[in-house]
């Protein structure tokens, strides 16, 4: 998700429940599944969840391929460890060069898990399950949760699922204020008609909107945040009947 200009990374209680997950997964050496809906703002509770790591733990973002084959995604570990040298023509070899970064302890977070093959999914339980290593394995993204559970054996090891779920009616306020100044000055009722005409709680929406008010604001000669101008806004968010 792309943040407007400006925008504050606000701790929601879905971003705190993010943080407890993937804490109980680094306790456990465990693993966390992150799953909702799209637009929820997933990603962005992890990366505030995972921007002050333990001390002694590392942090890798594994960037998952569309369609990934079992080749691809040991690719993709390999570059996220951020391993020296070129990558291995041979798949053992790989695997023991990526198991020897992982003997530490390490978060190995799989962003868009829900792309990835019963194959893969069954690669990365493998890694886990390699006796030198020591790491908590989070997988994100929408339907993540559906996509772990055809693996029974991964399932089984998973030790904190977490939904992120919309804003609640009652922090959208506080929670868009504090997000981006535009709608500091915008009182609670505007924010709640907002919300129920166009944003439905889900935080993805309410970026878009900021940007695109944040190019009306910039455009428009004398434009004023007023219900006229939002309705006109919402139509861009939305596909054509």
């Amino acid at each position: 998700m792309v943040l407007p200009v400006g925008a504050q990374a606000v701790r929601t209680a879905s971003v705190r429940a993010v943080a407890e997950a993937v804490g109980q997964a680094m306790a456990a050496g465990g693993a966390a599944c992150v799953f909702g809906d799209a637009g929820r703002g997933k990603t962005v509770a992890l990366r505030m969840a995972l921007s002050g790591p333990p001390v002694g733990w590392g942090v890798s973002w594994v960037r998952v391929p569309v369609r990934a084959s079992v080749s691809e995604l040991r690719r993709a570990v390999f570059e996220a460890l951020v391993l020296p040298g070129r990558f291995p023509h041979r798949s053992a070899e790989a695997d023991e060069r990526i198991a020897g970064v992982l003997d530490g302890a390490r978060v190995l977070v799989v962003d868009e898990a829900q792309r990835l093959p019963v194959p893969c999914l069954e690669y990365l339980q493998s890694l886990w399950d390699h006796p030198h290593v020591r790491m908590a394995l989070v997988l994100c993204g929408a339907g993540s949760e559906r996509s772990v559970a055809r693996v029974p054996q991964l399932a089984s090891r998973v030790c904190a699922w977490q939904e992120v779920g919309r804003l609640a009616a009652g922090e959208v306020a506080a929670v868009v204020s504090a997000f981006h100044p535009l709608w500091a000055g915008v009182g609670g009722g505007e924010v709640a008609w907002i919300d129920e005409s166009c944003t439905h709680g889900v935080f993805r929406t309410w970026a878009a909107l900021t940007t695109h008010l944040q190019n009306a604001l910039l455009t428009v000669p004398d434009a004023t945040v007023d219900r006229a101008l939002l309705r006109g806004l919402f139509r861009r968010l939305s596909p054509p009947a």
